[in-house]
Formats: structure tokens, sequence, C-alpha cells
């Protein structure tokens, strides 16, 4: 039985995800968000919980959208059979548009050359191709500018006329959502307002209008519009960890990094351990070897900083994170008595991450070990470490190489 705090029997790690609290932190954003309809997004392999199993738990919970960045996600969820309503909104020149207008996949249209391939394919293939246009409302990154909004409104609107398009939405992105208060959210809001006043006088009738991220959705009611935007809280994780936890939002992580010791030996102190030597033992000591490291995701600025939980311990890493290992000093945990020789053996499970109900780190720890975001930590976990999935429809499993 796979549970949060186990490891099948000869897996040196493994990611393990709890398909139910993905479903119920769906549910809880529907909450949040009122009037407005969930897109869940599931870009970068479900945030690095599984594309497959987050899109189905995520529509478990009640997502009537689903969000994806490239047309490469959104297609392997149709041929997987998922036909709900899916957007994706970053492409390129060339990109496979034809497949994508054939699958019904609305495509975001961020510049005039975007419109031009995607009425061209939709042609190609006789079929009208669904498109939402996205404003950069200041985030200076993807999305037209507000300078040129008005042209690509009117050029869509005659594609439309023309039946190669079907102009379904409008949508931006904050630059600093998880700051409500911080003036660029007051001007993007207003930015967009005004794009969408624009386009309505123009002849643009919207079906779906969305702005808010997770951030937004979880702090700022007025901007929820037709949708709300969620990413990193669909994996119960808080886009605003400065002003409040996952528990705070009804959420709960869905992911637990697991690793096996692999050795575990006594040295003597002022032993150096790993590479450069960054640490020394200040005393007589054992030390335990976790086969995990930046190959498998784990930040390598997370040296001598990064928390794992052990024989019911926490420790920070001694020294620095390797390609494929990492090591604990066992006789220096961060609270608790340091454990002693016959506390510990190889093939004992340690925690790297979880939902921090059981006394082990969380995702935000590293993060704020590293100096980054949890999106990151999550995300960056590779292919080498299997996940397994507890909960969902489906029968207990597991993927990727041991």
């Amino acid at each position: 039985m796979i549970t949060l705090l186990s490891l099948p029997a000869g897996l040196p790690s493994a990611a393990v995800v709890d398909l139910d609290a993905i479903r119920d932190n769906v549910a809880a954003l529907n909450e949040h968000a009122g009037e407005a309809g969930v897109m869940a997004v599931v870009k970068g392999d479900g945030y690095g919980h599984g594309l497959l199993p987050s899109a189905r738990a995520a529509l478990a919970g009640g997502a009537t959208w689903l969000g994806v960045a490239q047309l490469s996600e959104g297609l392997e969820l149709r041929a997987a059979g998922i036909e709900v309503a899916m957007l994706a909104w970053l492409t390129v020149p060339g990109d496979r548009y034809a497949e994508a207008v054939r699958a019904g996949i609305d495509l975001g249209v961020s510049a005039r050359w975007a419109l031009d391939e995607v009425a061209a394919a939709a042609r190609e293939v006789g079929q009208t191709a669904r498109i939402q246009l996205k404003l950069d409302s200041g985030l200076g990154r993807n999305g037209v500018t507000v300078h040129d909004w008005t042209d690509l409104v009117d050029a869509a609107l005659k594609a439309q006329a023309d039946g190669a398009v079907e102009l379904v939405g409008a949508f931006s992105h904050y630059a600093w959502a998880d700051a409500p208060q911080h003036p660029t959210v007051r001007a993007q809001t207003q930015a967009f307002a005004d794009a969408l006043e624009t386009a309505q006088h123009r002849g643009a009738r919207f079906q779906v209008r969305h702005l808010a991220n997770s951030a937004a959705t979880l702090t700022n009611p007025a901007v929820r519009y037709d949708l709300v935007r969620a990413g990193i809280s669909v994996y119960g994780l808080s886009p605003v960890p400065e002003l409040a936890g996952p528990a705070q939002f009804g959420l709960r992580p869905a992911m637990t990094l697991l690793a096996r010791v692999a050795n575990v030996k006594r040295v003597g102190p002022g032993q150096g351990v790993s590479y450069g030597h960054a640490y020394h033992t200040p005393n007589e000591t054992t030390l335990a070897l976790l086969p995990v490291g930046y190959a498998d995701g784990l930040p390598r600025h997370a040296g001598n900083t990064g928390p794992v939980l052990l024989a019911g311990r926490r420790y920070r890493l001694a020294g620095r994170v390797c390609m494929d290992q990492v090591v604990l000093d066992l006789g220096e945990p961060i609270d608790g008595p340091p454990a002693g020789p016959e506390d510990v053996r190889a093939g004992d499970v340690a925690v790297i991450f979880g939902a921090g109900t059981s006394g082990e780190p969380t995702a935000q720890d590293w993060a704020d070990a590293a100096g980054t975001i949890s999106y990151e930590i999550v995300t960056r976990i590779g292919s080498r470490v299997p996940r397994l999935y507890r909960g969902g429809d489906g029968p207990e499993s597991w993927r990727g190489s041991a």
C-alpha cells in the first residue's frame, strides 16, 4: 500500500502524490472563486505532479477548464480522452496549430503573427479555431501591448467575420499578485478593464475573461471575472507564503518526496563532508547518505541548509548537494536529541518534504532554504524520481524509472 510517508521496497526515492489533495484543493478554490469558474493549470507536467493524473484529479474537484502553456501538453491531454475546455497560451511560429484546432484547444494569441498562423491553420483543416487574446497589461512578458491591443482586436474580429476563428476570450497576467496592494496590481487591473471596454466597443463579445492567478484568486475577489487560473494552489502550496500558509486557504500540499538511506557510517570529529568539504563534523558522529541530488531536482544551493526528516528528527544537509546524493550528520539535528549509531540503518526512509503534518519539512521550507519559491521545488523534481499515486478514482500506481 502506498502511503504518504512510506516507500515501496527497492526504490531509492519517490514523489508520492496525493490525488485526493489535488481534488480537494480545487474544490476549495471553487469556494474562493465564487461565481467564477476555475481553470486548473496543469502545465509543466502538472507542476511536477504528473500531467494526466493532476488533470483528472482537478476535474474531479470541479475545475471547468484546464490550462497549459505549450500545445504538446494540451494535445497529450486530448489524446488521453480529456475533452474539457482547455487553453494553451505559449506558442511559437510554425507550432502544431492545425492539430490544436482539430482538437478543439483554445489558443492564446499574443501577437498578429500568431493570429495569422492560427487563422491559416483553421482554413487548412476546414475548422474554426477558438482563440483568446492575451494582453500584456504591464508584466512585460507574453501578450500584445496596450498600444497594439486595438489593432489585434480588429484583426481578430475580421478573421471571425471570415469564419476562420471564434473570439472566445481575453486574459492577462499579473506581475506582482502575491503583493495584493502593490501599485502594479492596481495599474494592471485598470489596464485590463480598459482593454476589455475597448474591445467591446469595437464589437468583441468575450465568453470568458480572466486575470486572476492563484494569488489573486485567494486575495483579490474583485478581479475574478468569469474564470480564475489556479496554478500552484491546485497542488496545495501557498502563492503568498508571507501572508498565509496553505491550511489558512483550505489547501494541503499534494507531494511528498521520499528517499531511502543508502549508507550509514561512523566518522570522527573534523571529517570533511562532500565536495569541497563545505561541512566538517564538529564531533564524532554518524553520517547517513541519501541517493538523491541535483539530478533529481534538489537545488544545489541548498547545501548545508536543506531540511530533511529522518528517524523522527529534522536535520540540515551536511555539505553540498551532489548530482546523485546528499549527506546528513545524524549527530547534529535541528531539533531533538542526536541519533545514536543504532537509530538509523540503510534502508530507512527519509522525508525530504511533504505536507508538514507529520513533522516533515515542506516545499516552502526548502524554498526558504534555497532562496527560491515553492513552485521551483516541486516542478524541478526529475524524471528519475518515480511518481507514486494514491487516492483518486483509479488504483494506486507508480510511473517512472527506479
